[in-house]
């Protein structure tokens, strides 16, 4: 973890492990970056390309060597005398040689042919990843309008899955979010991606024509992050509630800590007091609660993605199976059956179509006794 790396004489500034390889003890973030941005150089955080010539002057003062023998060691050690063809003979990167002796080529041939073995082409998601790589990493300052500022923190931020079952099973990441110091609260909480936001709730087998288009999110907005004892609220809508009241209410009346609230889109990460590799909690529509655990808090550098437009930046999803239609096992389910005398199963997934052929006449009117329910595919956030 970045963020326990310095060490010091009992500064409160500078986080250490509380537990070992767990954890580290409580600091406050903004706090932590100023004490970096004290013990180091401009040039040790700045965007700006390093100087070359500078650097190999002052690479030759210290080794005590002169011009012609630095000379020399560029054009020695220089990439370009890394070639095992002649220099006007252009060969393909990605082609390796049949009869490599070098390791890393082996493995590497050894790593194409397996791959080319799969037969299994690129989808979307990965041709989307690549998209989004190629967009977002080392790019050149000069390209970018809206930098990212010398010496703002990185926080690497994981999200999990709502822990809806008595024994918690998931041990990976929802989703990896990397978010400025800068940002607020309400920016890592419009990007986390969540089923139950997209839920419509109600029963809808007699009026299945209309079931309302809106979704959960648009309707309860209400959210909080708990942090180290406060609990912040998003309070951006009208329609916005503190649902933290009542844990706050009966943590008191139980004689718990007391625990203090603030708004979510007045605060930014750099404000948080946190432990890195510590599980908290983010709740949202009532009671559906994600662990987010921030795994690195760590300085800008010049090769981080260095548009701000692009934060949160996604680095990892994990893609789920998306659930297919019981009956014709070809569309993504739609709806889903309880009590249903025609499904196989109890409840039953259903495509839009099958569900309207098998419940329901030529007329629309309703055939035998079932609820039905709008369903939303987990492979929605694929």
């Amino acid at each position: 973890m970045a963020a326990s790396t310095p060490t010091s004489d009992s500064n409160p500034n500078i986080p250490e492990y509380e537990y070992n390889h767990a954890n580290s003890t409580t600091f406050h973030i903004d706090s932590f970056r100023k004490e970096w941005l004290s013990r180091l150089n401009p040039s040790d955080y700045s965007h700006r390309a390093e100087d070359e010539d500078a650097f190999h002057a002052e690479f030759a003062h210290e080794m005590g060597i002169g011009v012609d023998t630095m000379r020399a060691l560029k054009e020695i050690c220089s990439t370009d005398a890394l070639r095992c063809h002649p220099e006007d003979q252009q060969l393909d990167p990605e082609v390796v040689p049949e009869d490599s002796t070098l390791k890393t080529l082996v493995e590497r041939k050894k790593r194409q042919d397996y791959k080319s073995s799969l037969k299994i082409a690129k989808n979307r998601h990965d041709a989307y990843a690549d998209a989004q790589e190629r967009l977002t990493f080392m790019m050149k300052p000069e390209a970018v309008k809206n930098l990212v500022p010398e010496g703002d923190v990185i926080l690497t931020i994981n999200v999990y899955y709502p822990a809806t079952f008595e024994k918690f099973c998931y041990v990976r990441p929802h989703v990896t979010l990397l978010l400025l110091g800068s940002q607020s609260l309400t920016e890592l909480r419009d990007a986390i991606c969540c089923i139950s936001d997209l839920q419509v709730y109600g029963e809808f087998s007699e009026t299945p024509d209309v079931a309302p288009d809106f979704v959960s999110k648009d309707h309860y907005k209400s959210a909080y992050f708990f942090f180290e004892g406060v609990f912040y609220n998003d309070m951006r809508y009208p329609e916005c509630r503190d649902i933290s009241q009542t844990t706050i209410t009966w943590a008191k009346d139980n004689k718990f800590p007391s625990y203090s609230q603030a708004k979510m889109e007045d605060t930014k990460l750099v404000d948080l007091k946190v432990k890195v590799g510590f599980p908290y909690l983010y709740c949202h529509q009532g009671d559906c609660e994600h662990l987010v655990i921030i795994t690195d808090v760590r300085l800008t550098h010049k090769d981080d993605c260095l548009d701000r437009k692009f934060y949160p930046l996604l680095t990892h999803k994990h893609r789920v199976t998306t659930q297919k239609c019981a009956v014709c096992y070809t569309f993504i389910a739609r709806w889903y059956t309880t009590g249903d005398q025609f499904a196989p199963t109890h409840p039953c997934l259903f495509c839009n179509k099958c569900f309207r052929m098998l419940h329901y006449d030529a007329d629309g009117n309703k055939l035998g006794d079932f609820l039905a329910y709008p369903y939303v595919d987990g492979g929605a956030f694929n």
